[in-house]
């Protein structure tokens, strides 16, 4: 089977939809706006049991790969708990996870992030998503696969993730703070958090500036033109991402990687961690 990097292609994935190695995820779902009553994060399984790509696997973004301890239930789960997620999809150290969503490649993207830093770096999100899979006409079905679950260990990979305190230490320093929320909530005009505005010294790069109208990642070419006019220009800078929990974040960090810059992490508890605490600085 071909190694896939990053992003997929529709055409790509329907030629390899019966690999023996590949292990399809859909991890569909959608959030509601700050302004609405919570719950705000939802998950699409009814969408699934009814139909989804051939061979694809459900995963609950909302629950599954989140720490139930955490209050804002944002944060990624804990280790015990993603291995339990990681063996349910019977991976092993060669499979070749795709992961493909209904929301622009958000949720993908974040269990992209999530089983790259423990340790299963054989990831690629689906270009386009489920609305590309489905306008191109290309097969569906309601059959649930069974899947032998397997021993694999999940191994937290510390380059991936940035916590409260190493932010913190980082706001004095060369180490870039790339916010990917909407320039309202960059601006303290919407806020997720207690507070609002943005961590100091942070950039603001929303989200919806990396797809193109049909929802697919920006070129690597019209990435790096974004990133050079941020001031961003040397791709060996480290560039920390953040948003209101990590999920939108997840997809600015895929799409530096694919920009090469390869030195990026991801600041899990995003803004819902730091706009909560008020010993943080706010800009």
């Amino acid at each position: 089977m071909d190694n896939p990097k990053l992003l997929v292609s529709t055409d790509w994935l329907a030629k390899h939809l019966n690999d023996e190695n590949l292990r399809i995820v859909d991890i569909r779902g959608h959030v509601l706006p700050a302004t609405e009553p919570p719950p705000h994060y939802f998950n699409h399984a009814d969408d699934y049991a009814q139909s989804h790509i051939p061979n694809a696997i459900f995963i609950d973004w909302v629950h599954e790969i989140t720490d139930p301890n955490d209050p804002r239930h944002a944060r990624i789960a804990s280790p015990e708990r993603f291995t339990g997620v990681m063996r349910r999809l019977g991976l092993n150290s060669t499979t070749q996870v795709v992961a493909y969503d209904d929301a622009n490649g958000m949720f993908a993207a974040r269990l992209w992030w999530a089983l790259n830093y423990y340790g299963h770096h054989q990831v690629a999100v689906l270009d386009g998503g489920w609305q590309k899979w489905i306008a191109e006409k290309r097969p569906t079905t309601n059959i649930i696969p069974q899947i032998t679950p397997t021993d694999i260990q999940a191994v937290p990979d510390a380059r991936w993730i940035y916590d409260d305190e190493q932010v913190l230490a980082a706001l004095n320093t060369d180490t870039v703070l790339l916010d990917v929320r909407s320039e309202a909530e960059f601006l303290g005009q919407a806020s997720r958090a207690a507070r609002a505005g943005h961590i100091p010294n942070a950039i603001n790069l929303p989200r919806s500036e990396l797809i193109d109208a049909n929802g697919m990642m920006l070129s690597p070419e019209l990435l790096r033109q974004k990133l050079h006019q941020l001031g961003l220009t040397n791709s060996d800078q480290k560039i920390v991402t953040y948003c209101n929990s990590g999920v939108s974040a997840s997809y600015g960090l895929l799409a530096l990687k694919i920009a090469g810059y390869e030195n990026s992490a991801l600041f899990d508890g995003s803004w819902k961690a730091w706009g909560n605490d008020f010993t943080k600085p706010i800009a």
